[in-house]
């Protein structure tokens, strides 16, 4: 109301306020003063030198009343972060890309969940991807993986009305095949299968030192049941009436121990693998360990029945499924063939990521880190080898992306202008 009340100790005065209605103060510490309506000035207490009581003021101009002003907004609070559940393969040589690609989303701000903790294969994979307990799987295996797509959901529709394959993370990146132990092969002069398959003393002598001795049969390590590679196999065997040679399926690292003492010994031995990954580090193609041909390469015609089996063919329009880049030195069938090439009998197969739909809609930045991504396959060698000498797969891929951060950064930037 204009009004004034002072108070305090009073040692100068200067809470002795004339009773007056003022415009405005100065408290000081031994002097205070007002300024009234009607423009004059009123002091008091002890400080000199005094100003006059009753002070005219010369004429002021008005001064407008300020504008009020709009109270300064409360910041935003950042948006809770999108929870991403991702997964990863039951093999090891996915580790890494799972890492990576964890550690990538948590750049762009995502929350996700360690993909240790929905390690899957691929019958489970794609089945959890499409009803949505999965966003993503970065260890797709294409075109193997494709029969899985047409699996029928609950609902009546397919896996793959519900998934999308995203990006080009290594394409090509999944050479695989078949080893076997270089002594024996040289010995018995079985480069293919379907050598071993037809030569008598060659089986003879395979039956005696392999999985399940005895049983007249040559038992080469295969793939865990449900990798998909196990069902090809199983195709494989019955389309070129491989009737000698049976799959045995075990835990991989498990098979890959027993192939790796076979074939140091010399011991007959046949494994599937593939490559880049650390197993061909001990594997090693020319010097105790040949890759194997085969002499026809599978079709689409599923001869064992197999879910999907139609899905599993290794032939491509142009002819060159089935065939691969290696010599003679590694892959002694390959003089054979007019082309020079080892025919391995499998696709290269290109490693992917396969996400929800859904999850892709509403995370355009997501996807195009998915889409952005390109990794080498020197780089994915270097990287399986160091998780196989024992570092944890989160710290390889920190590590790589330390080592990589200007094309990482590079990928960063194009899924944030994405968003």
């Amino acid at each position: 109301d204009s009004s004034v009340v002072c108070w305090g100790s009073n040692r100068s005065g200067e809470s002795d306020a004339p009773g007056a209605r003022y415009i405005s103060i100065s408290a000081g510490g031994a002097q205070t003063c007002g300024l009234r309506p009607d423009n004059t000035l009123a002091c008091w207490g002890s400080a000199l030198p005094r100003v006059p009581a009753g002070l005219e003021l010369p004429e002021l101009e008005p001064v407008a009343e300020p504008e009020q002003t709009q109270p300064e907004p409360e910041p935003e609070q950042p948006a809770e972060p999108v929870r991403v559940v991702a997964g990863r393969a039951n093999w090891s040589s996915g580790y890494f890309q799972a890492s990576l690609f964890k550690q990538l989303l948590e750049e762009l701000g995502y929350e996700v969940t360690d993909p240790a903790d929905f390690e899957v294969g691929p019958n489970n994979g794609y089945l959890a991807i499409a009803q949505g307990d999965m966003d993503y799987w970065p260890n797709s295996w294409y075109p193997n993986h494709y029969a899985w797509h047409l699996s029928v959901l609950p609902d009546g529709t397919r896996v793959g009305d519900h998934v999308t394959v995203v990006g080009e993370q290594l394409i090509e990146g999944g050479l695989q095949g078949f080893l076997v132990t270089k002594s024996f092969a040289d010995t018995y002069g079985v480069y293919t299968l379907d050598d071993l398959n037809r030569d008598s003393r060659a089986l003879a002598a395979f039956d005696t030192a392999d999985p399940v001795p005895g049983n007249g049969k040559a038992d080469v390590f295969g793939c865990p049941e449900a990798w998909t590679c196990d069902n090809i196999i199983e195709n494989m065997i019955a389309f070129s009436g491989w009737e000698n040679i049976e799959q045995v399926q075990l835990d991989y690292e498990v098979m890959f121990d027993q192939a790796l003492t076979r074939a140091d010994r010399g011991d007959p031995m046949v494994f599937y693998t593939w490559t880049p990954t650390s197993y061909i580090t001990q594997l090693r193609p020319g010097d105790n360990v040949y890759w194997m041909g085969m002499e026809r390469i599978l079709d689409d015609s599923n001869p064992a029945d197999q879910v999907n089996g139609e899905q599993h063919t290794q032939r491509t329009a142009d002819g060159t499924g089935g065939y691969a880049s290696i010599g003679p030195e590694e892959c002694p069938s390959a003089a054979d063939q007019p082309n020079g090439k080892c025919p391995l009998g499998w696709i290269a197969a290109d490693i992917l990521v396969t996400a929800n739909n859904e999850f892709l809609e509403a995370n355009p930045t997501a996807r195009a880190l998915f889409e952005a991504v390109r990794l080498s396959h020197l780089d994915t060698s270097r990287a399986w080898v160091d998780q196989s000498l024992g570092l944890p797969p989160d710290s390889v891929a920190a590590l790589w992306i330390r080592d990589n951060r200007g094309v990482v950064d590079q990928w960063l930037a194009v899924a944030r202008a994405a968003g």
